[in-house]
């Protein structure tokens, strides 16, 4: 949840909402975060901060919305998408193991906190490189989460998660090893393209001689501010993406993203170990309260997506691309009637359509967080642009939520053709961190 620091003196029943003449600031920054899990993108309230006679302020209040480290999940998972993201795999150096995996996460956590409250990088006794002075703390979100390979290397295999099983190749894989998983990773979002790199900056630099870099993607998404009001985000295609999302206001949302503490293991093989290790319910508690990140990096090939008529593109998404709303009629959080048919009497929404596909009607109700970022490499060598979508989604079991989706649409996607899957990734997030306690100390010191 974000919060204006410029308020955290004021009485405590207006900044809670509870005996002001208006919506307070806290109230109104609870809702962005709950637009967030939706896709929706912070609008021309610019962060949903307010002045204090209680109206929204534009574009100025975007540096002053902070999220908070602590909680009972990592920021980062139902934060409002942020405009500009890194993504980055690290491997544990040769000769690291369990200790100087506890060390890296305690300097990891130490540093995200004091950047996520807008302070420098440096708690004294360091250089902070300088890149985001001048800057608020802009809504920056640290999250972190382990990759299968980490429990190996640090003697943690009789707790590792059967959600890390490895996911089943699809069709569409064309996949670089080299881009593709990692023992650590780590998610940075902001609404400053220099608050983001300043954080990049601090974690690949914290990560000293214990954790080398394996990969990295960099990614944005629309500023908030840039529309006249909050909008489900776009991707490169021109696509409304996230309409679909689950919301925090549903009764099993909680169920659908994160792992119970009843059910910590967090995978669809039961209790145990993915090798049957460990079988006590006790050895995943460590993951209670946290998800599972899936990343894919989906090159999207535009220049063949382009060529197509509006109409046919439509007809590929199910939904048109004005406005998002099911080609079955409504607007755009209207629920697609997949049933009905026109005067032709063909399916409004046609039966290989991805949105018809992805549908959690279609997937016995499998459903999953999705917070991507777009990300546009330059041309390649063929002159074709180098883009597309670093897919992230978030759900309490990967095999419950993202495999049965992904095998739905590998079998007859109308998208496919258009699309490569590049990359892939899954790492179990931890739990937030308690005030005192550093992100994986209940896995590192339990």
């Amino acid at each position: 949840m974000s919060r204006d620091k410029s308020k955290k003196n004021e009485p405590r029943g207006t900044a809670d909402g509870v005996g002001g003449a208006g919506i307070s600031r806290r109230r109104l920054i609870g809702s962005a975060g709950a637009a967030g899990a939706t896709g929706l993108v912070l609008g021309a309230a610019g962060g949903y901060a307010a002045t204090s006679g209680d109206e929204p302020t534009l574009l100025t209040a975007i540096g002053s919305t902070e999220a908070m480290f602590h909680g009972k999940h990592q920021p980062g998972i139902t934060t409002p998408l942020q405009a500009r993201g890194h993504l980055i795999a690290f491997d544990l150096a040769p000769g690291a193991g369990r200790r100087e995996a506890a060390a890296l996460m305690r300097r990891w956590s130490a540093v995200a906190q004091r950047l996520m409250a807008g302070k420098p990088a440096g708690d004294g006794t360091g250089h902070d490189t300088g890149v985001a002075l001048d800057a608020g703390p802009s809504s920056l979100t640290v999250t972190f989460g382990f990759g299968r390979t980490f429990f190996e290397r640090t003697g943690l295999v009789a707790r590792r998660p059967a959600g890390l099983d490895p996911l089943p190749p699809f069709s569409s894989d064309h996949l670089d090893a080299k881009r593709s998983n990692g023992d650590l990773w780590v998610q940075i979002g902001a609404d400053d393209a220099l608050v983001a790199f300043h954080a990049l900056r601090a974690i690949q630099k914290e990560g000293g001689a214990t954790a080398r870099v394996r990969w990295q993607m960099n990614g944005f998404n629309r500023t908030p501010g840039a529309t006249a009001r909050p909008m489900t985000a776009r991707n490169l295609m021109g696509q409304i993406d996230g309409t679909g999302n689950p919301k925090p206001d549903e009764s099993d949302f909680d169920q659908r993203i994160f792992v119970a503490s009843a059910d910590s293991s967090g995978g669809s093989k039961g209790s145990g170990a993915s090798d049957g290790s460990a079988s006590s319910a006790s050895a995943y508690e460590w993951l209670a309260g946290g998800s599972y990140a899936v990343v894919r990096r989906i090159r999207m090939l535009l220049d063949d997506w382009e060529k197509l008529p509006v109409v046919r593109q439509e007809r590929v998404i199910g939904r048109r691309k004005a406005d998002g709303a099911p080609l079955s009629g409504g607007s755009e959080t209207t629920e697609m009637d997949l049933e009905k048919a026109g005067r032709d009497g063909r399916l409004l929404i046609p039966d290989n359509a991805h949105a018809r596909i992805s549908s959690p009607e279609k997937n016995g109700g499998a459903a999953m967080l999705r917070r991507p970022f777009s990300y546009h490499d330059g041309i390649s060598a063929d002159g074709t642009p180098d883009a597309g979508l670093l897919f992230v989604c978030w759900q309490a079991d990967p095999f419950r939520g993202f495999v049965p989706v992904q095998r739905k649409l590998d079998r007859g996607d109308a998208l496919s053709p258009f699309i490569r899957h590049e990359a892939s990734a899954v790492f179990a997030v931890p739990g937030g961190a308690a005030p005192g306690e550093y992100v994986g100390q209940r896995l590192l010191e339990g």
